[in-house]
């Protein structure tokens, strides 16, 4: 499961980008997941939540925008999303294509609780 490893890398992210003293803070970790990233969301959050667990970054969750897999074909210029990772070409069967999105895994964003939230 490499999930794991990845999950370890957006803490990696998250500690690097966020202030020792306001990581507790961490609410949300918004990633960019692209349909064909190898990526698993639900092992993923799975393994994240796993390995925060018992350190401040316990409150912490991810957040996922799923990019679909787009393919642009160079023959007839058509641009076209598919579920299955095909880059032939629907509308001239062109196999000279190029990948746009899908391929994304990226932390877009972290959000920290507001001082404002904290109050009783």
């Amino acid at each position: 499961m490499h999930e794991l490893s990845v999950a370890q890398n957006i803490l990696d992210i998250v500690q690097q980008s966020v202030p020792k003293d306001e990581l507790a803070d961490v609410r949300i970790v918004r990633l960019k997941l692209g349909m064909f990233s190898g990526v698993v969301a639900d092992s993923l959050d799975f393994c994240f939540t796993a390995i925060t667990a018992e350190t401040p970054l316990a409150k912490a969750r991810l957040e996922f925008e799923h990019i679909p897999f787009v393919v642009k074909c160079h023959q007839c210029q058509k641009t076209f999303e598919n579920d299955i990772g095909f880059v032939v070409c629907p509308e001239c069967g062109g196999v000279e294509t190029v990948v746009l999105s899908g391929r994304e895994l990226q932390v877009t964003e972290i959000e920290l609780e507001n001082e404002r939230d904290k109050t009783p």
